[in-house]
């Protein structure tokens, strides 16, 4: 890329370069306060921090280092350049979309298509320090070297390693509470006064048989289930939803302050989407061709009525879906897995049918699509059990049946235990086999790929005889027996799906914010070693944020609360106890003998009329309050800190100095009528329509 086109091509897509340096500290705080920072690890080579405006060929000069053609341009910028004339360059029929390098790839005319790996051996390149610094096991108590993941990898992948860091950071205080709560449960497990009722009844409870050739039981026989049952059945669950709830609405709006700060220090905070072309497939099978309103070119279009038909029976086959996974009662985790990787190919075919044009709307509907599949896959079971499970059995002697088959019920320790149960094997379950994958199965990847593509040896004629060396490998072979990087969705959807688990259902499992802590823990080494060691370098991808993935999250979270108010309301013993302590006996001397009913006995109570008042009110009262104090949080904390929008200010204001037509002080006056414009002004012929003319100026 010679300097001349980095020139034109940066200021064709907008690339920010450098005004000052900019001066600022991830650990001010605990400076100001003169007490070290534990976490902080001293990475060599800090990348600079600039205030930043996009460049102009003709204000070089205002622009810092502009006097050295060799570093101005930052590697990852030239990638960016390099990319945009490859993606853009015609190689047939325009009309026909024969346009760039991923028409080409899709249609495998060219294998691959990567940039290079950085191997400089003299000095300590980038990628060696984020594999010192980050990559190794021994830094999981440090923090991630982020400005320089950003440096060699781009804004969106550094983003995704921010947000990563900063989700696992507010696990810590989650699985305290968790754990707090947990041993909470350990100790009521052994002073319960109706837990000793149970186990020290002997035969006084004799119980009705399960099913029509079963015979009559002991209540006393499930003394150690009940036992295990208080351990995520009591009072400080109903404590921990609360705090999760307000929890996961604070995490999220300090992630946003946070993600503000970020995107401005690496200049993406007023960043928008270049004018995207279409995508090669797009453009291989729209019906028919529109001309575009900004650009004024033909391009290929596709009509929007009939992409909202195919995203609408796109949504039915999501529907169905749903349907067939609620009515499998308990799914095996080796089927959800499995089921996993089916709606990832059926997610591909539903997007790629509704023709989207750009290759961000694509993105978008394509992670809606499969975190709404996964989202049914791994929470339908949960569900399921929470709130229906037990529920439509009926009574002994009439118990009720759906196509001849009985109805399940819950075990005799209740439902919320074999929730707790049920959550520990997926969630506990998915990560261990997830990252046993993520470690094992790239190295095999790599070593099978470096095996089929191990450098052919040459014949070399020598002097005195003839020998056989091997060829010396160029970058680009080296790279090529490298695993092509899949992108950031699974790592995302994986996370995305844990931080539902220790929402939705934390009621259920207090210890699954602690899990959840270990296992992110190993995530980030497992990811950074990939990254830096296994996977060829992507094509740097700027971005301001994390995209869809924070409505979803915002979305889970508004689904924790009404889900946990339900789960303590409707299935835990919380409720019927404090009804109970009010009402009869405040010791809970007796409850077990209430919570049962004689076999001859089948008129519904006022006691049951009482108990579904309360829940009711229980449910309106807890989401009010907790949607409340979340809307206070909101309106607390400022999505952008305010000595970043001080910032941002003078970098406005320095941004518009330095692309002033003259400094200061000399700028002329207007010109008078027929006064022609300035020399550096293109004139806006005549003939140009209003929206084009205003997207000239």
């Amino acid at each position: 890329a010679p300097w001349s086109v980095l020139c034109y091509y940066a200021e064709e897509i907008n690339l920010r370069v450098p005004l000052q340096v900019n001066t600022s500290s991830s650990s001010a705080m605990l400076s100001r306060l003169s007490l070290p920072n534990p976490m902080l690890q001293d990475v060599p080579n800090p990348p600079p921090c600039f205030y930043t405006c996009e460049f102009r060929t003709n204000k070089l000069q205002r622009f810092l280092g502009s006097d050295n053609e060799e570093t101005f341009f930052k590697t990852t910028q030239r990638h960016q350049v390099l990319y945009e004339i490859l993606a853009r360059t015609p190689y047939g029929s325009v009309s026909k979309g024969q346009v760039g390098i991923d028409r080409l790839l899709s249609e495998q005319v060219f294998t691959d298509a990567y940039p290079l790996h950085e191997m400089s051996p003299q000095s300590f390149s980038v990628r060696q320090i984020l594999y010192a610094y980050w990559a190794k096991w021994s830094c999981w108590t440090r923090y991630q070297p982020l400005d320089h993941i950003r440096e060699y990898f781009g804004e969106k992948i550094a983003l995704y390693f921010a947000w990563l860091g900063f989700y696992t950071a507010w696990l810590v205080p989650a699985s305290l509470v968790g754990t707090l709560i947990f041993l909470f449960g350990l100790w009521l497990m052994f002073t319960d006064v109706p837990a000793k009722e149970v186990c020290e009844s002997g035969g006084s409870f004799v119980m009705c048989p399960t099913c029509n050739i079963c015979s009559t039981w002991n209540y006393s026989s499930i003394c150690l289930t009940y036992k295990a049952g208080i351990l995520f059945d009591n009072g400080g669950t109903v404590f921990l939803s609360v705090f999760m709830s307000l929890w996961a609405i604070t995490f999220l709006e300090y992630w946003k302050r946070t993600c503000s700060a970020l995107s401005h220090r690496w200049n993406c905070s007023e960043f928008e989407d270049i004018e995207e072309r279409p995508r090669p497939e797009f453009t291989a099978m729209a019906p028919m061709t529109m001309r575009n309103p900004v650009t004024g070119l033909e391009e290929p279009y596709f009509p929007e009525n009939q992409r909202f038909n195919r995203t609408l029976s796109g949504c039915m086959v999501i529907v169905a879906g749903k349907i067939a996974s609620i009515t499998s009662s308990v799914l095996n985790l080796l089927l959800i897995l499995m089921l996993s990787r089916v709606y990832f190919a059926l997610a591909h075919i539903l997007t790629r049918w509704e023709m989207h044009r750009t290759q961000n709307k694509y993105e978008d509907m394509f992670i809606l699509k499969v975190f709404i599949f996964q989202f049914v896959n791994f929470y339908s079971s949960p569900v399921y059990i929470a709130f229906f499970k037990g529920r439509f059995v009926g009574y002994p002697g009439n118990y009720n049946t759906l196509f001849g088959v009985r109805n399940e019920d819950c075990g005799a320790g209740g439902c919320l235990i074999e929730l707790a149960q049920e959550l520990l094997v997926i969630m506990v379950g998915k990560q261990l086999i997830n990252n046993i994958q993520e470690f094992i199965v790239p190295k095999l990847k790599s070593w099978w790929q470096k095996r089929r593509m191990s450098p052919r040896l040459r014949e070399v004629k020598v002097e005195g005889g003839e020998e056989t060396q091997r060829a010396e490998v160029s970058p680009w072979e080296a790279d090529h027996q490298l695993l092509e990087c899949e992108g950031l969705l699974s790592e995302y959807l994986e996370m995305v799906i844990q931080f539902g688990f220790i929402t939705i259902f934390v009621a259920a499992c207090p210890l699954a914010p602690l899990f959840a802590l270990i296992n992110n823990w190993v995530e980030i080494r497992l990811d950074a070693q990939k990254f830096v060691t296994e996977y060829r370098r992507p094509v740097v991808e700027r971005a301001q944020d994390i995209g869809i993935w924070l409505p979803i999250m915002q979305f889970i979270t508004h689904a924790a609360v009404l889900t946990n108010a339900f789960l303590i309301a409707f299935t835990s013993s919380f409720l019927p106890r404090l009804y109970y302590r009010y009402t009869r006996d405040r010791t809970l001397s007796g409850f077990v003998n209430f919570t049962l009913a004689t076999s001859h006995h089948r008129t519904i109570m006022m006691v049951y009329f009482h108990l579904l008042a309360i829940q009711l009110s229980f449910v309106i009262i807890f989401e009010h309050v907790v949607f409340f104090i979340g809307r206070l949080i909101d309106m607390m904390v400022p999505d952008i800190p305010e000595e970043v929008e001080i910032k941002i200010k003078r970098e406005h204001y320095m941004a518009k100095e330095a692309l002033a037509e003259n400094r200061r002080g000399t700028r002329p006056s207007p010109p008078l009528k027929n006064e022609s414009p300035p020399p550096n002004l293109k004139e806006i012929p005549e003939e140009t329509d209003s929206d084009s003319r205003q997207q000239l100026r």
